[in-house]
């Protein structure tokens, strides 16, 4: 059975820092595609970053480039999210997600390669 589980939410003020985890079971994920995602109250999910297992490539929407950066401790399974300078407008419930490796990268910007869901972890960023 596949798991997915995050952690690492929590209040912070604008500028603070937290680091999301996404602890791995179930299967390997070697030829997986890791994804963030994140959804705000009253509005749809959206991408926040993608992590190539194997590989290890990495892709950033623009607003967090600079901002959030992703890695992986393969020992663990386990994908980490690092955020940093949050704002405001970066609160919201944060999803990982695992996808199989081998499709246009640009594909993974959306929800529907992902196959595997974790249960979220709340972001609020106070201002």
């Amino acid at each position: 059975q596949v798991q997915l589980v995050e952690s690492g939410g929590g209040l912070v003020q604008a500028g603070g820092s937290l680091r999301l985890s996404c602890a791995a079971s179930g299967r390997t994920f070697n030829s997986y595609v890791m994804g963030w995602f994140r959804q705000a109250p009253g509005k749809e999910r959206e991408f926040v970053a993608a992590l190539s297992w194997s590989g290890g490539r990495t892709y950033y929407t623009d607003s967090m480039k600079g901002r959030f950066t992703l890695s992986r401790d393969n020992a663990e399974n386990t994908v980490y999210l690092q955020m940093n300078s949050l704002k405001p407008e970066d609160t919201a419930v944060y999803y990982c997600a695992a996808a199989e490796g081998g499709y246009t990268w640009s594909l993974y910007l959306g929800l529907g390669l992902y196959h595997y869901w974790g249960q979220g972890t709340q972001v609020t960023v106070s201002s």
